[in-house]
């Protein structure tokens, strides 16, 4: 089902609106940037390309390899902007991805990973939230510009009270605590932020229906701006103590450690009315799978959090 009329513009107005703010605010709030400075190449070294003093990273697939960098700080909580164009023309078979991962059997994690296509076919964004270990809550998009044209910019809200995505500003998805009702909500670990592209023609690419065509390689995906200046960075005590999280951005800082002062408002975001009314437009024009809805998945039942209602507080 898709939106029209007044309805539709009123939103489309909207999103031109908050997407020109988001990428204002995001430019002036992300401090001094530096891809070179504060992330390592996990894997893939020469494949990582670092320009203008490092505030621009292309990573690029070939047959040999991708590459994925890893933020050399962790952080508990925080939101995370990072602006991305894809690669362009035949994608087929490749994965760009940012995301945030603990690491660890029993993981929490959040993913933005778009999965690449033929000529002329859209990306799909594929997004996924692992909780305890426990993962299997992909949602996918359509998306309503073509990411390969220019830079836009992807954000992952991650506070005690939700996990939100934001494509340029719009809410996409919320991942709400619901801990109360079973639900395992990341809370205690860590995270690092990475950023990808590897080769998954085995599933990436219409179910591994397309394979990657490797004469078009190498394939390349740029990210800039990266923004962490609203985020709690984990630290451990001096001789061995307890760690705490330092936490910037917003009204003032504070301490997961131990009591928090004057929290920043990041740490305190919720989805308002407006917001909900927007993701709820997003979902009907642009969402194309959500496992909550999958009934052959699911036969005897979905899992918890989809039987709660998504606005409940």
């Amino acid at each position: 089902m898709r939106a029209s009329g007044p309805w539709r513009l009123v939103v489309a107005l909207v999103l031109a609106v908050t997407t020109s703010a988001v990428a204002v605010d995001a430019y002036r709030g992300g401090g001094d940037h530096n891809f070179h400075r504060d992330f390592d190449v996990a894997w893939g070294e020469g494949n990582a390309r670092f320009r203008d003093g490092g505030r621009l990273v292309e990573l690029s697939l070939d047959e040999r390899t991708g590459a994925r960098l890893q933020s050399k700080e962790r952080y508990l909580f925080g939101r995370f902007d990072l602006e991305i164009k894809l690669v362009a023309g035949d994608s087929a078979g490749t994965i760009t991805s940012f995301y945030i991962c603990t690491g660890g059997a029993r993981h929490d994690e959040v993913d933005f990973e778009f999965l690449g296509n033929v000529s002329g076919e859209p990306y799909l964004l594929h997004t996924n939230i692992f909780s305890d270990g426990k993962g299997e809550r992909e949602q996918q998009f359509v998306l309503w510009f073509d990411p390969t044209e220019d830079f836009h910019t992807y954000s992952i809200l991650w506070n005690p009270h939700n996990i939100i995505l934001y494509i340029d500003g719009t809410p996409i998805r919320v991942f709400k605590n619901n801990a109360a009702y079973g639900v395992p909500f990341p809370a205690r670990q860590p995270v690092h932020v990475f950023a990808s592209i590897w080769d998954a023609e085995d599933w990436a690419t219409q179910g591994g229906r397309v394979k990657t065509d490797w004469s078009r390689a190498p394939f390349v995906a740029t990210y800039r701006r990266y923004n962490v200046s609203n985020a709690c960075v984990w630290e451990y005590g001096d001789d061995g103590g307890a760690p705490s999280s330092r936490c910037g951005g917003g009204r003032g800082t504070g301490s997961t450690g131990g009591s928090l002062r004057r929290a920043p408002s990041w740490l305190e975001h919720k989805m308002d009315w407006w917001s909900w009314m927007t993701l709820s437009w997003v979902r009907m024009n642009y969402m194309v799978y959500d496992y909550c809805a999958d009934c052959k998945r699911f036969p005897h039942g979905f899992p918890a959090e989809c039987i709660i209602p998504i606005g409940r507080s």
